[in-house]
């Protein structure tokens, strides 16, 4: 649905997009993630055809899309900062329909059924300058999802959210794609993504340095595993393990491996007369932010 391929854009001496390139299928969350300045909101400003690019295409459907050749009913973009006029809530929804090119049945239903989905039914004949931040936030998002675009571009939609107005907007989100949207959701707070079962797409320094799914991206991390036992003295290491584990700390061990269940059974059956002893064993696997840091760490930033 959304093809990304070579985009690059320079400010002066700031390379703001190096060559990114992005595929995003119908239905698919991408999560981009990555460190203030990687590019992720030159990027929405580009694929919204809000800027002039130096290099590169974005399509859409197999489309062009160029600051002369918008297609505003086929891409939704909620930047981070709030974008709201100061009416009502109800006037916002109508305006971003008409914008988009909804007709006056159609734009009344998918108010409707956008302002219920994200608990704005009752707000929206109050002006915006009532609402509280969470609300505005909701309200903000709802404008770029009312159409159900092909195309839709999150830039930190829950950021100093509420906890309702994060559920609202995740369950939302996740609705919108199940019609078949592909949805670009940038954020910094990598739980969400789980939620959301995206798929991930890291950038650093303008362009994507690693894509694909939580599992495919994770499974070449090292994960952790704690035993704990009422006594550790005389605890042998095998040779495999001797590189893997942090040593006896206490009457603790601790062992990173690709594999630490694997890791935790030869250390037992090297020391069967420990296995008596052993009070509990904990997993900790590779979460997303473990894979955010060792990627930035390996790129050099």
């Amino acid at each position: 649905m959304l093809s990304v391929a070579g985009l690059r854009k320079r400010y002066g001496e700031v390379v703001a997009l190096d060559g990114f390139e992005l595929e995003v299928a119908p239905g698919e969350i991408v999560g981009l993630v990555g460190h203030n300045g990687a590019g992720k909101t030159t990027f929405a400003r580009a694929v919204a055809a809000l800027l002039r690019v130096d290099a590169g295409t974005v399509r859409v459907a197999g489309r062009p899309i160029t600051p002369r050749r918008r297609r505003p009913g086929e891409l939704g973009l909620a930047p981070q900062e709030l974008a709201l006029f100061p009416t009502t809530a109800l006037e916002n929804l109508r305006y971003a329909g008409r914008l988009y090119g909804l007709g006056r049945h159609t734009l009344a239903e998918r108010i409707a059924e956008t302002a219920e989905a994200l608990g704005l039914t009752e707000l929206l004949p109050r002006p915006v300058e009532d609402l509280s931040g969470g609300q505005q936030r909701r309200l903000h998002a709802a404008a770029a999802m009312l159409h159900r675009p092909r195309v839709l571009l999150l830039d930190e939609p829950t950021v100093g959210a509420d906890p309702v107005t994060r559920e609202l907007l995740l369950h939302a989100v996740r609705d919108l794609a199940d019609r078949g949207t592909a949805v670009v959701y940038t954020t910094h707070y990598l739980p969400e993504l789980e939620v959301l079962d995206a798929t991930l797409a890291v950038a650093d320094h303008g362009r994507v340095i690693a894509r694909g799914s939580r599992a495919e991206l994770l499974a070449a991390l090292p994960g952790r595993v704690t035993l704990s036992f009422a006594d550790g003295a005389g605890l042998v290491f095998p040779p495999d393990l001797s590189g893997h584990a942090g040593g006896l700390h206490g009457d603790d061990v601790v062992i990173t491996a690709i594999d630490p269940a694997a890791a935790a059974a030869r250390l037992l059956a090297a020391n069967p007369e420990h296995a008596a002893r052993l009070r509990s064993i904990a997993l900790d696997a590779p979460s997303l932010d473990d894979l955010y840091r060792e990627l930035l760490t390996r790129n050099g930033a």
